[in-house]
């Protein structure tokens, strides 16, 4: 009698372990996906949301009350349509950009934390096979014993 146990790795763990975390950088994009982009990284940035502000407060004296063109309709006008749309636009973009540089540490975390998983999953397989191999050096001694036994019992 022997205990055999022989360990099969996943294949999806060495195909883990070459690939590495998803990245947002490492998506494929054609022309049209590096002009986006190149737009939102230029966008996406609190300089651009100023330069959008200061664009936005150029158009406001136009749409005070008391001006030629302007009014209540105006004033509501420039806030939703000008101001809020050009400077949200940015500000939005850059909150974007932060959630996902932090869902790639994240995932680069989970990562880790899986390939440190399996690593103690390794050790854990090669100190069972210690015990089998233990387990079955124990066997073969009591099957020594016991065949000494019947001998002794027979003679």
């Amino acid at each position: 009698m022997s205990v055999t146990f022989e360990h099969v790795p996943h294949p999806h763990i060495a195909t883990r372990k070459k690939t590495g975390p998803s990245k947002t950088t490492d998506e494929h994009v054609g022309f049209n996906g590096r002009i986006a982009l190149i737009l939102t990284t230029v966008v996406g940035t609190m300089w651009c949301a100023y330069i959008f502000a200061v664009l936005a407060f150029v158009a406001l004296p136009f749409a005070l009350p008391g001006q030629p063109t302007g009014g209540v309709l105006q004033m509501i006008q420039w806030v939703s349509q000008t101001f809020i749309q050009l400077v949200m636009l940015s500000v939005i973009m850059v909150g974007q950009n932060i959630l996902s540089r932090a869902s790639d540490k994240r995932a680069d975390m989970t990562y880790k934390d899986a390939d440190a998983t399996f690593h103690e999953a390794e050790q854990i397989q090669a100190h069972l096979v210690e015990q089998d191999h233990a387990i079955n050096d124990l066997l073969d001694k009591i099957a020594k014993l016991e065949t000494a036994l019947l001998k002794a019992k027979t003679a």
